[in-house]
């Protein structure tokens, strides 16, 4: 089965493009112009996808328009993967150097789907170490006006963390009762 999931530069493509926004549907000829690729080849990988049970495809007028399951067996999988090479994930690692030193990189599981919040103070990004501020509040201002809302992000010492869990923290327990996806660091982390 993982000798399905990365065949060619198409796919890839294609699954960035899919999990990158997992609320979206895609006509083909929007597919191809995201992804500069031949239509033949956007086609004939929809079609493997599509066999692989991992696209589903409805005609809307002449359209025929594309979207990822969200029951196929590696969903979460992928679009965890996809969360750490495109947008913020991407953008935070990339930059991690310019950051300080951090520990631990944490997204949402509702931010990663783009899907609404529960409650409006919920968090988008934990982010724990010593952190150059004025760095994280430009990659995170950057993201913003791609997605076009606001980014709920909490960034916190390795001290605070450490304390937090100690006093079990109701602000830092809903964020561990909530999906996660792990950018940099473990779970282990998070949770000591």
């Amino acid at each position: 089965m993982l000798k399905d999931l990365f065949i060619s530069k198409t796919r890839v493509k294609l699954l960035e493009i899919f999990l990158s926004d997992p609320t979206q549907m895609y006509h083909v000829r929007d597919l191809v112009r995201k992804i500069d690729e031949e239509i033949n080849a956007v086609r004939r990988e929809l079609a493997r996808m599509e066999e692989l049970g991992m696209v589903k495809k409805e005609p809307r007028g002449n359209r025929l328009y594309y979207w990822f399951r969200k029951d196929y067996i590696f969903y979460s999988d992928l679009l965890s993967l996809v969360a750490k090479s495109t947008g913020l994930g991407e953008s935070l690692i990339k930059n991690r150097h310019k950051l300080g030193r951090v520990n631990l990189i944490m997204l949402s599981s509702h931010f990663v789907r783009h899907e609404p919040k529960s409650h409006p103070d919920e968090v988008d990004l934990l982010i724990v170490g010593d952190l150059v501020l004025p760095e994280l509040n430009s990659l995170v201002r950057a993201e913003e006006t791609k997605r076009g809302q606001a980014i709920n992000y909490t960034p916190m010492t390795e001290d605070e963390l450490k304390f937090r869990r100690t006093r079990r923290d109701p602000f830092l327990l809903s964020i561990l009762t909530g999906g996660r996806v792990i950018v940099l660091g473990t779970d282990q982390d998070l949770v000591g």
